[in-house]
């Protein structure tokens, strides 16, 4: 019996030890397939950079007739996603004048003279916010090894803001030529050579698109049930083409309608989200009404890193929608210049002209425009829109005045009152409010200065709602509840005595 035991104390003790020494085998040949390797990207990217994320310049490759070893399309991709990794690792360097995930994309030599730039801004207190939007590479050499690669990539367009002790002291865009040199390092293609063989300043002219056939009589819309969600799961294009029914028979033969950045995917505009878009234009021009697409609802970043990103958002959505004959016109963005103070107006400025530019290179028959809350901010930018649009919900009184003001610093051009309104609530949050009757006598005198100063218009909005998302006006009660009454028709479906003041007809 003694001997028994031992014998399976025996097989224990040696079951345990082969146990052991195959943990410890597989242990050492895991590290040391790591440290051949080194081509795992997100074990050994030390940046916390995500360039799908991130970064989405458009680059268009001059087609392929390249000196040395013919290229496959997975050694370009690789090449080019490294390339593009190189220039967005710089741009964060720049910024915050640190070095991470340069060595990732740059070989010694490369790196020593970024490493030398960054130290000297440093010691300056030097910044450098910069974006490159396009790329056009040409592959001129791949080696026969497949270890080397020579690009040229022209017209390369890049924005650049420069900061010293936190004050900005250039603001450029560029278009440039650059010849690069990549060498394939531990699965890696790392800029050994980049240098800027030209470069001069960039300011394209867009063509002007003509407005005089222009007419918008409009309202902003929203289904009654799904305010600032129109495209969400409830989405029904049934009651989308009811309500345009309803619009068009009131007189009226335009919509302005908004597409939210991030509930439509950002740069990976959501398939489903874009079809339900198409579904609506295709209900307006079933009713004879065009529609204005105002872009970028609810974004309010603008940083230069974010551009690309914005950019191929704007790109994909007005590429899709751009021959559907219910379009009427481009709104770039709702309301931009409230963000002035948070996000700086030069900012926001220089972010609007560029997607000015974007939307009209992507679509030469529609007009763009841009939202401004005020009059005010209306001559912002007013030589790169094709018309002026303004919103006003002030006092009606002081309106006249504030258009002959427009109409002297924007001659010659069409302005378009894109939101007007007032809300009926006068309950318990506002017991002096506003009723019926001073809603319809408010509308009955703008169409009235409408008409006298020959606008355009879109006025706000069809319907009284419910429920107001919070991100519109915030979570005060009495500013909810007033934003649920601004509409033609009350909660229970009946037209509210504006109605009858809802066109100018």
């Amino acid at each position: 019996m003694v001997s028994y035991n031992k014998n399976i104390l025996r097989v224990i003790v040696i079951a345990s030890y082969i146990i052991i020494i195959t943990l410890i085998i597989y242990g050492i040949s895991a590290l040391l397939a790591y440290l051949n390797t080194g081509a795992d990207r997100s074990t050994i990217l030390h940046t916390e950079i995500q360039k799908i994320d991130q970064y989405l310049p458009k680059v268009t490759w001059a087609p392929l007739s390249n000196e040395g070893r013919p290229i496959d399309s997975e050694n370009l991709n690789k090449i080019e996603n490294n390339y593009l990794d190189a220039w967005y690792v710089k741009h964060i360097a720049y910024k915050t004048n640190t070095t991470a995930g340069i060595k990732d994309y740059y070989t010694d030599s490369a790196r020593l003279n970024l490493f030398n730039f960054i130290e000297l801004n440093a010691a300056q207190n030097i910044s450098i916010e910069s974006t490159t939007l396009e790329h056009h590479p040409s592959l001129e050499f791949f080696s026969e090894d497949g270890q080397l690669a020579v690009i040229t990539d022209k017209d390369v367009i890049e924005y650049k803001r420069i900061f010293q002790n936190e004050l900005l002291v250039l603001e450029t865009t560029e278009i440039s030529t650059y010849k690069i040199i990549l060498l394939l390092e531990d699965g890696f293609w790392r800029i050994r050579h980049l240098v800027k063989e030209s470069t001069e300043n960039y300011d394209p002219i867009a063509t002007a698109i003509s407005t005089k056939n222009l007419n918008i009589q409009g309202i902003n819309y929203y289904p009654q049930a799904t305010p600032w969600d129109m495209f969400g799961e409830a989405f029904s294009a049934d009651i989308i083409t009811k309500d345009f029914k309803t619009i068009k028979d009131a007189g009226l033969n335009s919509v302005r309608i908004f597409i939210p950045y991030e509930d439509f995917g950002k740069a990976d505009v959501d398939a489903e989200k874009l079809e339900k878009l198409k579904h609506t234009l295709d209900a307006a021009q079933a009713n004879h009404l065009g529609v204005v697409v105002t872009l970028f609802d609810f974004y309010g970043d603008y940083s230069i890193i974010d551009w690309t990103l914005n950019m191929r958002h704007a790109e994909t959505i007005v590429t899709a929608l751009k021959d559907h004959k219910a379009i009427v016109a481009w709104d770039i963005k709702n309301e931009p210049n409230l963000d002035f103070k948070s996000r700086g107006k030069d900012m926001v400025v220089a972010w609007l002209k560029n997607m000015v530019q974007l939307v009209k290179s992507k679509d030469q028959n529609h007009p763009v425009t841009i939202g401004w809350s005020n009059t005010e901010s209306a001559s912002i930018l007013k030589d790169k829109v094709d018309f002026v649009s303004f919103h006003y919900y002030e006092d009606l009184e002081l309106l006249q005045d504030a258009i002959k003001t427009m109409k002297a610093e924007i001659p010659n051009k069409t302005i378009v009152l894109g939101e007007f309104g007032m809300s009926s609530y006068n309950g318990f949050w506002k017991p002096f409010g506003n009723s019926d009757e001073d809603q319809a006598n408010y509308h009955k005198k703008a169409q009235e200065i409408i008409a006298t100063n020959n606008l355009q218009y879109m006025s706000w909005t069809l319907y009284d709602f419910e429920n107001i998302p919070k991100n519109v006006v915030g979570k005060l009660p009495w500013r909810k509840d007033a934003q649920k009454q601004f509409g033609f028709i009350d909660k229970n479906g009946a037209k509210k005595l504006a109605f009858k003041y809802i066109s100018g007809q």
